[in-house]
């Protein structure tokens, strides 16, 4: 989840709890507040009731029209003193205008006449309203601060955007430029102090990166050119020596494993050079590469060099792969992969090849069981039995992949070794 969404639900999940909280305190005091001005509506009509009462007036008609009402009547002592002298209630009554029995609010008074005599007189004004309004007021409050969330939320987001714009253009500016594929300088322009620190400083390690990539890239192929000549001069001198006709059998052989050992160094280092290349990106001319005919060139080529071997192998060809890569790396992978099959597959056994629309896959009789999948693209790893190998066959393969944005898999199955590069 990027910043702005992160951001975004989380000021929105903070908000909703204190507006939730909010909302119920503004109802709660509302209602109340409601309640109090009934109540005192109550207690002036009880109050008139029992004026009129005491002092001997007639009482208002309970058919009045306005749907309060009243009961008056004479208590006993003991009920007097066991209940409190004055109490509200919520409870429905029936409105003898209206013929129907509806929620109202209840007030209670006992008092005493000048005789000593206890009353007990219940007014009750219908809640009808309250319940309405209580209600409205509810909805009212939910749409309200569904409103204010969202415009909190606009708000914030206009904010966030307009403030984070120069982190969302360094962050444009990384993805677009890369070591040794620099296409324009880092020039942001903004008047707050966190990101002008972040640029300066992204700028400042940029620079200081590429100046040692460049270092590194002069260094690396000046090493490997000044390792590749005395190499082949070694060589060269080695092969001349062995077409003296003094020399005995046991130096032969042993002057053949020095030029071995040094073709070997020789092959090291051309593939290290190559794998530094990769990684360096200098490997950038890209163009639309058919898979097709590069299996079929380097399978014939190698079913010539290890005709010894008596591996036979077959193409299957579904579709025309083509992919947009550099034609060198595409070669370089072909090779590799149908290489390793014909070097590290049993003797007489099969090598299957399958291309696609999606890619193709090599297959290679096995001499053991599966390999170690965890390792098998590590560099310098070697299988069991294969001391002799470079140990970057395969490494080579997948850095080509992941640098064409191709994938590379291992699996094992019928007695084969397989491997599959997809798009």
């Amino acid at each position: 989840m990027n910043l702005f969404y992160k951001v975004f639900l989380r000021l929105a999940l903070g908000a909703v709890p204190v507006l939730a909280v909010w909302a119920f305190f503004f109802h709660y005091f509302m209602m109340d507040e409601v309640t109090d001005e009934i109540d005192d509506s109550l207690e002036d009509y009880s109050e008139m009731i029992i004026t009129r009462s005491l002092a001997g007036e007639a009482l208002p008609s309970n058919d009045s029209g306005s749907n309060n009402q009243y009961f008056l009547k004479e208590v006993s002592e003991n009920y007097a003193s066991s209940h409190p002298a004055i109490s509200y209630r919520d409870s429905m009554v029936y409105i003898v205008g209206k013929k129907e029995t509806e929620p109202a609010r209840i007030l209670t008074t006992l008092f005493r006449d000048s005789e000593g005599k206890c009353y007990k007189l219940e007014v009750s004004v219908p809640a009808i309203e309250r319940s309405d309004l209580g209600e409205s007021i509810l909805w009212l409050i939910v749409w309200l601060y569904a409103a204010l969330l969202a415009a909190f939320l606009l708000i914030n987001v206009v904010v966030f955007k307009k403030s984070m714009q120069p982190l969302y253009s360094l962050l444009a500016w990384l993805e677009n430029n890369s070591l040794g594929n620099r296409k324009e300088e880092l020039a942001i322009e903004t008047d707050t102090q966190e990101f002008r620190k972040l640029n300066d400083a992204v700028r400042e390690y940029s620079n200081h990166s590429e100046a040692l990539f460049q270092q590194q890239k002069q260094f690396i192929g000046n090493a490997s050119h000044e390792i590749q000549t005395p190499i082949a001069v070694s060589i060269n001198r080695l092969e001349m020596l062995m077409e003296d006709e003094s020399l005995g059998e046991r130096q032969m052989e042993e002057l053949y494993k020095c030029i071995r050992g040094l073709e070997s160094v020789s092959r090291l280092n051309r593939t290290l050079l190559m794998l530094s290349k990769i990684e360096n990106n200098q490997y950038e001319e890209i163009s639309e590469v058919e898979f097709n005919p590069l299996v079929e060139k380097y399978a014939g080529d190698f079913k010539e060099v290890y005709a010894a071997k008596g591996m036979g192998i077959s193409i299957r060809e579904e579709g025309r792969c083509v992919v947009r890569m550099n034609a060198v790396l595409a070669g370089v992978l072909v090779a590799n992969l149908l290489k390793n099959a014909f070097v590290h597959g049993a003797a007489g056994g099969e090598i299957k090849v399958d291309v696609g629309v999606d890619g193709f896959i090599v297959g290679n009789t096995a001499e053991d069981g599966p390999l170690n999948a965890n390792l098998i693209f590590e560099r310098f790893w070697h299988g069991e039995g294969k001391s002799d190998s470079t140990g970057l066959g395969l490494p080579m393969v997948e850095t080509i992949c992941r640098h064409s944005s191709l994938t590379i898999t291992y699996c094992f199955g019928e007695g084969m070794h397989w491997f599959a590069v997809g798009k």
